[in-house]
């Protein structure tokens, strides 16, 4: 039974169940009639299949963890879940927590009770995953930003607080300001001022501190906010992300030839033997530590284009803390932008 398990990489954080062999063919053979694209996941059940439990929509009301799109249910470690079970052409049981819950896919001709037999096995694996997929989304729904007058975002790993231009905070910005070209290609009903980074401002709380002052009235929409703190993170993480680039390059005796741009969600930066980098807008709330182990690593890739030792020793030759720059990326909560 051992054999057919094989659980699916968490794309989260990178913990997972080590994967066991595949069976051979010839330790299980498909039946020789298999369901239709459209059948029911178990209409064809095994000779000796045992059916779990049936259950209603109003049952799957009281488990802890059910996913939307649920047809199994079963108690792991004692904690109720509700999952989406798939049958399909593939030799294995796997099985994955994503944002909606616990997936659990097996071959059209395992039986039921080795499905639910691999799930009791795996039991503590999962229910912590569940458990871990649903702080996050609590994580994630309070970092969700409200884009008014105010809002606080994280800048280099330091607060920045947005002023509109008549807000009570909108005085006139310190010297220390910094004024910041508008974005092009993108046309308004009348011509914006350009933001004004201030690193001794004041805030709406009275305190010095960053502030990013955009010609918008205090009650402009939200998207309309938004759109301008996006377009000058973007346009300062051009200029920052290859003046980093311009820094590391030399010392690791390789060169870049273009920088661009990426707004993925699992993915800080990529590098191709070209010369090609891409970093992630999103390293701008980080601080600059975070983002220089993030440059030096996609550089790296430039002279070794895996993660080998070699390829960390490479690493480790321009930046020997890398390690706890790399946990500091790892533990670092975000804000959702909405």
């Amino acid at each position: 039974m051992r054999g057919l398990l094989q659980l699916a990489l968490d794309f989260l954080d990178g913990s997972h169940a080590e994967p066991l062999p595949a069976p051979s063919l010839k330790e299980r053979a498909p039946p020789s009639a298999t369901p239709g694209a459209g059948a029911a996941p178990t209409a064809q059940r095994p000779r000796g299949d045992v059916a779990l439990p049936d259950f209603t929509s109003s049952d799957l009301l009281g488990s802890a963890f059910t996913h939307p799109r649920a047809n199994q249910q079963t108690r792991l470690s004692d904690v109720a879940v509700a999952y989406e079970f798939k049958r399909g052409r593939r030799r294995t049981i796997g099985m994955s927590v994503g944002e909606a819950g616990l997936t659990v896919s097996a071959p059209r001709w395992t039986p039921l009770h080795e499905v639910e037999a691999v799930l009791q096995e795996k039991a503590a694996w999962i229910v912590r995953k569940l458990h871990e997929m649903r702080a996050r989304q609590v994580q994630t729904q309070a970092a969700r930003v409200a884009w008014c007058a105010g809002t606080v975002l994280p800048w280099l790993g330091q607060p920045l607080t947005l002023i509109m231009a008549n807000s009570p905070a909108a005085a006139a910005p310190s010297q220390s300001a910094a004024q910041v070209a508008p974005p092009s290609g993108r046309r308004r009903a009348r011509r914006m001022a350009p933001p004004v980074l201030d690193t001794e401002g004041l805030t709406p709380s009275g305190e010095i501190g960053c502030t990013l002052h955009l010609d918008l009235p205090a009650d402009a929409p939200a998207v309309e906010i938004r759109d301008a703190v996006q377009a000058w993170f973007l346009q300062e993480a051009r200029v920052l992300f290859a003046q980093r680039l311009d820094h590391y390059a030399p010392l690791l005796q390789v060169q870049w030839r273009k920088l661009a741009l990426s707004n993925a969600r699992t993915r800080w930066g990529s590098a191709s033997s070209d010369g090609r980098i891409h970093l992630n807008w999103r390293l701008m709330h980080m601080p600059l530590s975070v983002i220089d182990y993030v440059v030096a690593h996609e550089l790296s890739h430039l002279r070794v284009m895996d993660h080998s030792p070699r390829f960390w020793d490479t690493v480790r030759s321009v930046m020997p803390d890398y390690e706890a720059r790399r946990a500091e990326l790892r533990n670092i909560a975000l804000p959702v932008w909405s």
